[in-house]
């Protein structure tokens, strides 16, 4: 079950390894003490308790060693570990752990903010600033939006997800487990259908156009189109099941915007930085959004995102309505910028692609061999299954939740995600080698045969 070392991976030998049970002796015992020390309201996939990880491996505490299909959902897209992340963060450690940006800057900060109003779409001039979290990010973008459009109205799509604050639970569709019981929410944020090939009532080929005439036309009868600050849409939807938009779909949203004084905001916090086997997802259609908000794969586990966009529309905030005190740490600033140097270096955004190249058939072979299987989807390193009851459309979480376990006590660690509970999304390090790879998808194989 060995696996040669690829890119951003070399310290841990990249294998599967099973020595006990998932989860093994260890980890249950500290399940036991978390259990009397955290609240159960926060959650895990797999209840294994990590020691070291690197490249496309996890190793726990019993010694176990498995196949991360999850990157710490989209964010160790260089490796978990990587030796150059490591290395800045070290030597930064080393000088100085904080000042605050807004007492006393730094340049790493502003290196960040270069490199971000460079590589993010378009060739307008651009301003960019650094907070700590996507739903951080999500809410200052909107706040952006609203500051500089003079508006209050924000428009979200069905099946989006973009955060766990109170504003982005609000924009975000998934009742269950982010929104129940927490209300009363944000006023002035309205919902849209979302372009859902596999789910649209007239069939795929129709989806994109119709989807978006519907958008619009319930963005104008129902709020005016001249009270709206912006719409903020994920180019793919991320934990609403990794549902790409139908062709046609954002081009068409983008050009809307455009024609009403709209700012557009793709929250590119999971699709972001070389996943989708773009730099970032919107530019797969040409789509240049007025603000773009940034986090995970940023920073290679560090805390940090960011909001990038137009100068005309950031610049019109007055000095002080921005900031946090932690936002664009000195440690996670350092990570992000040999973050963006490994991207480059290994080029993974042509990595992502050909993990796409190579998960895609096979997945597609496997849902030829189980008609649970209903939908297979994704671009580059960003790849799901939709389960569903034979012979229907109708979701089937709980086969989904037992090939998930499967996986797991395999050695595959997978995640789950979706509106209805029943998509098993992969999300493998962009440096994982191609063994390894096919290792994981014959373990996904096998449990479908089991």
């Amino acid at each position: 079950m060995t696996s040669q070392n690829t890119g951003g991976a070399g310290r841990l030998p990249q294998q599967r390894r099973l020595l006990t049970e998932i989860p093994g002796p260890r980890s249950r015992t500290l399940q036991e003490r978390r259990a009397a020390a955290v609240p159960p309201g926060v959650g895990s996939v797999l209840p294994v308790y990590v020691t070291d990880a690197d490249g496309g491996v996890v190793v726990d505490v019993d010694g176990n060693s498995l196949i991360d299909f999850g990157s710490g959902i989209a964010v160790t897209n260089v490796g978990n570990a990587n030796a150059r992340v490591a290395e800045r963060v070290k030597e930064q450690v080393d000088r100085f752990t904080h000042t605050c940006f807004m007492v006393a800057p730094y340049e790493s900060y502003v290196q960040v903010c270069e490199a971000l109003n460079r590589i993010t779409p378009g060739d307008h001039e651009k301003r960019t600033f650094l907070v700590n979290s996507g739903a951080e990010a999500v809410e200052n973008a909107v706040k952006v939006a609203r500051y500089a459009t003079g508006r209050q109205a924000v428009v979200a799509f069905d099946h989006g997800y973009h955060g766990r604050t109170l504003l982005t639970m609000t924009l975000t569709a998934k009742n269950l487990p982010y929104k129940q019981g927490f209300g009363p929410f944000a006023p002035e944020v309205y919902r849209m259908p979302l372009a859902y090939p596999y789910r649209w009532p007239t069939g795929p080929e129709n989806c994109g156009p119709e989807a978006a005439a519907l958008a619009v036309d319930q963005i104008t009868k129902q709020i005016g189109a001249a009270n709206v600050a912006a719409v903020i849409i994920e180019p793919i939807a991320g934990e609403g099941g990794f549902i790409e938009p139908a062709p046609g779909f954002l081009p068409a949203i983008a050009g809307f915007c455009k024609a009403n004084g709209i700012l557009l905001i793709a929250d590119e916090v999971q699709t972001g930085f070389a996943r989708t086997g773009d730099l970032f997802a919107c530019e797969h259609e040409g789509v240049v959004p007025d603000l773009i908000t940034t986090a995970k794969g940023i920073a290679g586990g560090l805390p940090l995102a960011a909001v990038t966009g137009r100068a005309d529309v950031l610049d019109k905030v007055h000095g002080g309505g921005l900031g946090g005190t932690y936002g664009g740490n000195p440690l996670a600033c350092q990570a992000a910028l040999a973050v963006l140097e490994e991207i480059e270096r290994l080029d993974l955004t042509a990595r992502a692609r050909r993990i796409g190249e190579i998960m895609l058939p096979r997945l597609r072979k496997l849902a030829g061999e189980h008609n649970a299987i209903g939908d297979v989807r994704g671009r580059g390193a960003m790849i799901a299954i939709e389960l569903v009851r034979p012979g229907t459309t109708e979701p089937n979480p709980e086969l989904t939740a037992e090939i998930a376990r499967r996986c797991h006590a395999a050695g595959l660690l997978v995640l789950t995600a979706g509106t209805y509970g029943n998509v098993l999304r992969f999300l493998p390090p962009l440096v994982i080698s191609e063994e390894l790879l096919n290792e994981g998808l014959d373990v996904l194989a096998a449990a479908f045969a089991a």
